[in-house]
């Protein structure tokens, strides 16, 4: 969906570690930046993570920071998300998304105008 591409997905136990990554190069607009949410079932989506390419500002949700970590590798047109440390409650469906860079500040928590497939996570206790 919309040239955006998610892999890297996985169950691990609690404290374990998975890389998420997101090839955009054929997402087809220019002028977005790019980050993560993630939704789980019967829950609302939350924004995870994002990069604001205009001052190379990042943004996390609260119960990410610490643990979590984006990069967006620019040449090769990739977005990563390496996450440590998970807990049962990082449990959902993780979804690359691209929405406009004011967003990546105060929009954080409804990110995403364009996303992806999405790439399930699932971390057990």
């Amino acid at each position: 969906q919309w040239g955006l591409v998610e892999s890297g997905g996985g169950s691990v136990q609690t404290g374990g570690s998975l890389t998420l990554s997101c090839d955009f190069r054929e997402f087809p607009y220019p002028g977005f930046c790019m980050g993560w949410f993630r939704q789980a079932p019967g829950k609302g989506r939350e924004g995870v993570a994002a990069i604001d390419d205009t001052d190379g500002s990042i943004n996390y949700r609260d119960s990410v920071k610490g643990r979590f970590t984006v990069s967006k590798d620019n040449a090769e047109k990739t977005l990563h998300l390496q996450m440590s440390s998970l807990k049962p409650e990082d449990t959902a469906k993780y979804y690359c998304a691209a929405d406009r860079c004011y967003n990546v500040d105060s929009g954080l928590a409804n990110w995403g105008v364009h996303w992806g497939q999405g790439t399930q996570v699932t971390v057990s206790s």
